[in-house]
């Protein structure tokens, strides 16, 4: 029992030290996370002109049925087959390796597909709006994949990913990232 009043005294004493290094860890955090800027040289007219590469076997308002199927329980399972599905569609698209430090953009997207496989909404947890160009090309990307795999054991499903998004277009989802330097 002493030992422990001595221990806690001894902490109190460093108390002002440690509190004081947490809160400059958490500003060296914050400004890191706050790395992505936007291009000030770039009127909002410019965004529409990004050339975007096509995207593979997808036609304006064509409608095809998924013969792949989730058997996924739980929208935190589901959402490593629409990233494998996503990542099949856009091969091409996919950065190779371990993401570099500093991105274009990150950003959290609700997707809710139902029982057919067909997107129904798309909602932004954390959207990039400095780079309007790229939440506008991954709403893209993510309609043009429908039908994603049918939900089996789920009526409908919302999964959420996080997007990592590089300068040269290419992008990696959270769910089968290679990882970051």
């Amino acid at each position: 029992m002493k030992q422990e009043g001595t221990v806690l005294h001894a902490f109190r004493r460093y108390k002002t030290t440690i509190v004081t290094a947490l809160m400059g860890a958490s500003a060296l955090g914050l400004s890191l996370l706050s790395g992505c800027t936007t291009d000030a040289s770039k009127t909002t007219a410019d965004y529409g002109r990004q050339n975007w590469p096509a995207l593979p076997n997808a036609k304006q308002g064509e409608v095809t049925s998924s013969s792949v199927s989730s058997l996924a329980r739980s929208p935190k399972e589901y959402r490593k087959d629409a990233a494998s599905h996503l990542y099949g569609i856009n091969k091409e698209r996919i950065f190779k390796g371990r993401m570099p430090p500093m991105l274009q953009a990150v950003g959290v997207l609700d997707v809710d597909i139902d029982r057919q496989g067909q997107v129904k909404a798309l909602s932004w947890k954390r959207a990039p709006k400095h780079v309007p160009e790229v939440m506008a090309e991954i709403e893209r990307m993510v309609k043009a994949a429908a039908p994603y795999p049918v939900p089996q054991n789920l009526s409908q499903v919302t999964y959420t990913d996080v997007w990592l998004w590089h300068k040269s277009g290419k992008f990696q989802l959270d769910t089968l990232t290679e990882g970051q330097d």
